[in-house]
């Protein structure tokens, strides 16, 4: 009887991919990462019956389409804040107000930009559509850090990125450890270690490439005699860096790609086969992640030119702004998913949201901007201040002691969650003597 059945189901699968039908496609054909089952829980499934009345075929198509990217998701109601802030921008409202709604209008984009190309990879296969998400999956950041750079503004790219790395670490892993521990206060939470171990050693050799620019400015006699040795060995570091996260997209694509791929399981069977439905085409999907790219380079065009003001008119430094409230707020969607696969006893895709994220703005965004402000002539390095350098380090060797043994409790979280204040609340108190300059650019 088992054997009339699988055969039955086999029969089934055949037929339906004969007639082009890839809603049967395999796990195989398309492994979900972590980032796309942490972003596929803030969806909602579209109710098409309105839509589905309309006769003529190109609007119904849009209006589909529409209703799929825009309503498609439970943060939706945070779009609003996209023509507020564009209002607001061309009405000339406090500069204050421009950057609150424009931080706000991010929080969707990023959510969405992740499911377009989790769209465009049902057409393009598994490995092109993780190679496309690997390069827009931090997109907010890289966008933001490219045009704080055409602004000259270096230390804003630095403390952005910075706080990027610092929020996956201690903020989102330290939650989703902390929730998913006292979910399951009775289970032995455990999870794979092998990926753990990988993102820890390409954020050790991150650190690093942090490490000896700073140690290179102590050595010398006087930080003017070291600053151009410091900038030449940052720009090669950067080099050393892409390569190693080049084979690190080898490794995760393609040689061990089984590390990497989320486990799913019996119970969210109806769950998957939704999500393995594309739902827009190749070419919508594509216009889609173009607009979506270009509002969010309107945003984070916003943000970049009002951070001062809002500095200026909440009383909060710069640094704090950077390191903490832009990333909590940029990757809510992100996270929020993290930690609730976390209250569903699923580790493995928490840490692969946590950990992979801090790894590609580390290893990717990190020496990509100095590459980029490099060819655009701006002088950015690697040379991060003591106190910054030091939040680094200890954040990743902290998060790889918490990771060592395999198994998690509250506890852990709540020590990732506390160093996370304490990082803060040192930032929210530092001050540094450039600040009071005219365009308030600190110095790193």
């Amino acid at each position: 009887m088992a054997t009339e059945k699988r055969y039955g189901k086999m029969a089934t699968e055949e037929f339906l991919l004969e007639n082009g039908n890839i809603k049967m496609l395999s796990k195989e054909r398309h492994g979900r990462t972590a980032h796309n089952m942490s972003s596929s829980s803030l969806r909602k499934k579209s109710d098409r019956a309105l839509v589905s009345k309309i006769q003529f075929g190109c609007l119904r198509s849009f209006l589909s389409n529409l209703q799929e990217v825009l309503l498609g998701t439970k943060l939706a109601i945070l779009f609003l804040a996209i023509p507020c802030a564009i209002v607001a921008q061309y009405r000339n409202f406090q500069r204050p107000w421009i950057f609150a709604l424009s931080l706000l209008g991010l929080t969707p984009l990023a959510e969405r930009v992740s499911f377009l190309t989790e769209q465009i990879a049902f057409f393009t296969g598994p490995t092109v559509g993780g190679l496309l998400n690997a390069t827009c999956g931090n997109a907010t950041e890289l966008i933001i850090a490219i045009l704080a750079l055409s602004k000259n503004k270096v230390d804003v790219v630095k403390y952005s990125l910075l706080g990027s790395i610092l929020s996956n670490l201690l903020l989102v892993l330290g939650t989703s450890l902390f929730c998913g521990g006292i979910a399951n206060i009775s289970k032995e939470q455990k999870f794979d270690r092998k990926q753990a171990d990988v993102n820890s050693l390409l954020l050790l050799l991150g650190l690093l490439c942090h490490v000896l620019p700073l140690m290179f400015k102590f050595a010398g006699k006087s930080p003017e005699l070291t600053a151009i040795g410091t900038l030449q060995l940052s720009r090669a570091s950067c080099f050393v860096m892409l390569t190693a996260y080049i084979a690190y997209l080898i490794f995760q694509l393609w040689t061990h790609r089984q590390l990497f791929e989320a486990q799913e399981d019996e119970a969210d069977d109806d769950v998957v086969s939704d999500d393995e439905t594309p739902v827009i085409g190749f070419w919508s999907g594509f216009i889609w992640l173009v607009l979506m790219t270009c509002v969010v380079a309107l945003l984070s065009e916003y943000v970049v030119a009002t951070i001062e003001a809002a500095s200026d008119s909440w009383g909060l430094s710069v640094s704090f702004i950077s390191v903490i409230l832009l990333p909590i707020v940029g990757n809510a969607a992100e996270h929020a998913g993290a930690i609730i696969f976390a209250f569903k006893n699923k580790l493995d895709i928490s840490l692969g949201v946590a950990l992979g994220s801090a790894t590609q703005i580390a290893m990717f965004v990190v020496p990509l901007s100095v590459i980029v402000s490099w060819i655009m002539g701006i002088d950015m390095d690697l040379d991060l201040n003591l106190l910054e350098t030091s939040s680094l380090a200890l954040s990743i060797i902290l998060t790889a002691i918490a990771l060592q043994d395999g198994t998690s409790h509250y506890i852990k979280g709540l020590v990732l969650l506390l160093a996370y204040v304490v990082i803060g609340a040192c930032f929210f108190v530092y001050r540094s003597p450039n600040s009071a300059g005219p365009a308030n650019v600190l110095r790193v």
